[in-house]
Formats: C-alpha cells, structure tokens, sequence
C-alpha cells in the first residue's frame, strides 16, 4: 500500500488541511518578523517583550517573554516539519482508510498529526531553553544569530558531521520509509496514534535537531533562512536521492565551517 492508494478526493482534504496549517505558521513568522522589525513605538506588548528578549542583553525573561518565545519555536516547527511528515501522514490515511472499509476502527488522521507535533512541541522548550542561554551569555544579535565567529563555525562542522553519523542515517531511514515505520509501529485506537506520531517525531528530532541548531548561525529571524533549512529537511527526506543530498550538505557544512576559523 502507498499513499497514491487514498482516494483523489480524501488526499487532497489531507493535503489541504496541512498546507493550510503550514500556511498559517509561515504568516505568524512573518508577521512576527515585520512586527520586531518596526519601530519599538509600535508594536504591540508581546511583540515589544519578543523583540526585547531576542536582543543582547542581560536582563531577565519575564514569562511573558518565556511565552512569546516558545510559541514562535512551537509554530516555526510546524511551518518547518509538516511539510515532510506529508508522505507518513498521508499513507497513514490510507491504511486507515482501508481498515476502516474492513470494518475495523481507526483512529483519525488528526490524532497522527498531533502525535507528531507534540513531539515536536518538546523540543521547543529546548530550543526556548537554549535561546535563553545564548542571550544570557550576549550571543545573539537581535535576529537571535550568533554573535560569535567561532561558535557559528563550530555549529556548523558539528552538524556536518552529524550528517554522517549513523544515527543520523538511521533516523533518515525511519522518515524516508513510511511504509516500513508504519508496519513496524502499528497501534490501534486514539492513543496507538498519538503514540506513532510522536515516535515517527522522535526520529525526526533524531534526524533534524542539528539542522535546527544552524537557526541559530544564519539567524532565526532571517526567514530566508528559515525556508533553506526546510527546504533541505524535506529534500533529505522526500528527494530520490535524499542520501545523496544529506552527504553533500554534510561536505558544505564541514568546509564552511571550517572557512569560519581562517
């Protein structure tokens, strides 16, 4: 079975729902971003505690800004993960749809989607966490880039290399393999659902959590970058060649990142 097996009509209402998801993620980004880029005068509270908390300095987060700064990690993942979750999530779809023609229930598409956001969801408090920790030691410009030559080059080798650790391949391999993964973790009801979505999450932190660390050298709020780093996640995970595409990026990270140090 493959996700081409879902009727024409059911895919598209599943592809719909997440690019529209996707969609209001990327238009939160972007608002947020025009918002910090204005004039202090303004903005609104929360968009002036965001900018505030995004800048070099050494005050202390309110949780106001704890709040704002873990809801922009939150959504930016959607915006960043959905799109390559679509091939499991729609072969999800299908086999629920073929058990369902059986007359065995199955969970909903959505309860699979939220599984695999919640994971991600964790590891944005890891990220606000890590964002809080560089801004307290002055590391961040106020596009939350680093402000250090030798942490940026060294981000970027470590990712390089990571690329071309096993776990990574091993990680890829369960995100490029939705058919296997789905064989292999199969639970039935809400919660078997959830569960399978938050693990097929798990490993694509596995596969991606270093990626996510180069937010940090071309600047969170540079959402040019924002959109290459996607755009390389679901290449590596969709492409035909998605092997190919992580040993090469692997080469340009390692280079680049050494470049930094001369």
């Amino acid at each position: 079975m493959t996700a081409t097996t879902l009727p024409r009509r059911e895919r598209a209402f599943v592809l719909a729902g997440l690019a529209g998801a996707t969609a209001l993620a990327w238009f939160y980004l972007f608002w947020m971003a025009g918002s910090m880029a204005q004039n202090p005068e303004s903005m609104s509270d929360g968009m002036q505690s965001m900018a505030n908390a995004a800048g070099p300095h050494v005050a202390a987060w309110s949780p106001l800004d704890w709040t704002m700064m873990f809801v922009m990690w939150a959504i930016m993942m959607v915006g960043m993960m959905l799109p390559s979750a679509t091939p499991n999530i729609l072969l999800f779809a299908a086999v629920r749809r073929k058990q369902n023609a059986k007359g065995h229930a199955i969970a909903p598409v959505w309860a699979f989607v939220a599984g695999y956001l919640a994971a991600w969801t964790v590891f944005s408090v890891g990220a606000t966490v890590l964002q809080w920790g560089l801004e307290r030691l002055a590391l961040l410009n106020p596009m939350m880039a680093t402000t250090s030559a030798a942490l940026g080059g060294a981000v970027l080798i470590a990712t390089g290399l990571y690329q071309l650790s096993p776990v990574k391949n091993r990680c890829l391999e369960h995100c490029r393999s939705p058919i296997e993964y789905l064989a292999a973790h199969w639970r039935p009801g809400v919660a078997g659902a959830n569960r399978m979505g938050f693990e097929h999450g798990l490993y694509c932190i596995g596969c991606c959590w270093p990626l996510m660390g180069l937010l940090f050298v071309g600047g969170v709020m540079n959402l040019l970058w924002v959109a290459a780093i996607t755009a390389f996640v679901l290449a590596e995970k969709v492409a035909p060649h998605g092997h190919v595409v992580r040993r090469v990026a692997a080469v340009i990270l390692i280079v680049w990142g050494g470049a930094t140090f001369f």
